[in-house]
């Protein structure tokens, strides 16, 4: 038995391979490679890009030899094969949102809408889940269609370049629309809505339980992978009361529970984990790529914004502004644009900066508040992704949220995950257990606030940003 166990992270702007040690969880090897850029609402790659990435990364991180890997991927993605396993079209990436008159059409189907739909599956269907993109691809593409033989996510492609097998985990399958969390089985009805004719039980792939092998690859165990966000739980050893603020080129608000949630609203998604337990979630698209987005408009580098936003009085002199510059998934509007609001003559660069991220970060905690409705007693907010290494973001969050807030010390929350997934797997071993063993669950103290911020002034913060919400409805 090999001593190392190997994670993929597969992302929507890249590949990221890391290596770790069996027993002590320590780091002995990364890599890196870039995914072609996209851009809503037509998000779009091709899988082979994908592999290419994990070749290069793999050869970065030394090509060791490991006794287990596992795949974690971009959630939602549509990856249409042929009969022969061929690729029929670019992958849709759960950010394409050309799919939204879809969702809409599929919400009508069921007489309750979207209660009837929390209650099928556990989440209401949204441009980014992989039935609104079906849906699409039977309504746009007649011919790509016909040839349609399988749809695997992007987590599933992957795991199957390796054994050549169609699988994929209780996680991910949460996110297609089509598998329910609380029942734990595909809902051909729901599917048999765009095409009644098809036997779908032969398009789908095979579900496998959290600790199940995948199959072989190079003498390795193959893991059955999971959804990037279910990885990064494994990889923080998140408990219940835990709350994840993913600040990345989206943002993401989950936590765990041992009960699925149905949220009629749709604002949360009620998901499996990688375990055996459940990962309500809200996403929404629009996080670091604002700020980038903003930078660029200012003419500055990441340090110089970074400057700019911390020198921004809290609550940006007035200044506001709603986040939803590629249209947004929570809310459910994705031919939203930005707002920008308070604005007089003598408004400033550093009051501009300061406002986009407040903008975001508001954004994730409407995400906290929809997540409250579902789940009882969070009592912190563990911060990951890019924006967790900004000043200004950890400082605008530490203001604005009434939650304490702390800092991951993982740096790579999923493909540590994915590194946690396949240890567990090689060992027949409780996740959370090797997560504690690596003692990947530890975070520094919690954020402190600005000096003088109070209360009264996050509500001031937070009313603006809600009332421009209102307003763009």
């Amino acid at each position: 038995m090999s001593a190392l166990v190997a994670g993929i992270d597969s992302s929507t702007r890249s590949t990221k391979v890391e290596v770790r040690d069996l027993e002590s969880g320590e780091v002995v090897g990364r890599g890196v490679a870039a995914h072609p850029a996209t851009t809503p609402p037509r998000s779009e790659q091709d899988p082979a890009a994908w592999w290419a990435a994990f070749e290069s990364a793999w050869q970065q991180a030394g090509s060791p030899e490991v006794g287990a890997i596992s795949v974690a991927g971009q959630q939602h993605g549509m990856v249409a094969l042929d009969q022969l396993g061929d690729v029929i079209r670019p992958a849709k990436l759960w950010n394409d949102t050309e799919a939204a008159p879809d969702a809409g059409w599929l919400l009508k189907q069921l007489p309750g809408g979207q209660a009837d739909w929390a209650s099928a599956c556990g989440s209401v269907p949204v441009a980014a889940f992989t039935i609104a993109k079906l849906s699409w691809l039977h309504r746009s593409e007649p011919d790509n269609w016909e040839r349609l033989a399988r749809i695997v996510l992007p987590h599933d492609w992957m795991t199957s370049r390796l054994t050549g097998s169609y699988t994929t985990d209780r996680g991910d399958a949460s996110g297609t629309g089509y598998w329910s969390a609380a029942t734990g089985e595909y809902s051909w009805e729901l599917l048999a809505l765009i095409d009644r004719e098809r036997d779908w039980s032969n398009v789908v792939p095979t579900v496998l339980g959290p600790l199940q092998p995948a199959g072989i690859w190079n003498g390795a165990i193959v893991g059955p992978g999971t959804g990037d966000n279910m990885a990064a739980a494994l990889g923080l050893g998140l408990q219940q009361g835990d709350v994840v603020m993913s600040v990345g080129t989206s943002g993401v608000v989950y936590t765990v529970a041992d009960a699925p949630t149905a949220d009629p609203s749709g604002a949360v998604c009620g998901f499996a984990d990688a375990n055996n337990g459940f990962l309500p979630l809200v996403c929404m698209l629009n996080a670091t790529k604002v700020t980038e987005t903003v930078a660029g408009l200012l003419g500055v580098d990441t340090g110089g914004f970074e400057a700019l936003a911390l020198a921004a009085p809290r609550g940006a002199g007035g200044v506001t502004m709603l986040a939803y510059l590629d249209g947004e998934r929570t809310p459910n509007r994705p031919k939203a644009t930005g707002w920008l609001s308070g604005l007089h003559t003598d408004a400033t660069r550093e009051q501009f900066a300061g406002a986009a991220v407040e903008g975001v970060v508001c954004g994730l905690l409407d995400g906290l508040d929809a997540l409250r409705g579902q789940v009882a007693d969070l009592h912190r907010v563990i911060m990951v992704g890019g924006g967790a290494r900004s000043f200004a973001y950890r400082l605008a969050l530490a203001d604005l949220c009434d939650l304490p807030v702390v800092v991951a010390a993982t740096d790579e929350a999923v493909a540590a995950g994915a590194c946690v997934q396949a240890a567990a797997v090689l060992q027949q071993a409780d996740p959370g257990a090797v997560a504690q063993r690596w003692g990947l669950g530890v975070t520094g103290a919690a954020l402190e606030r600005s000096r003088g911020w109070s209360a009264d002034a996050t509500a001031t913060v937070r009313s603006r940003h809600a009332d421009l919400r209102g307003r763009s409805a």
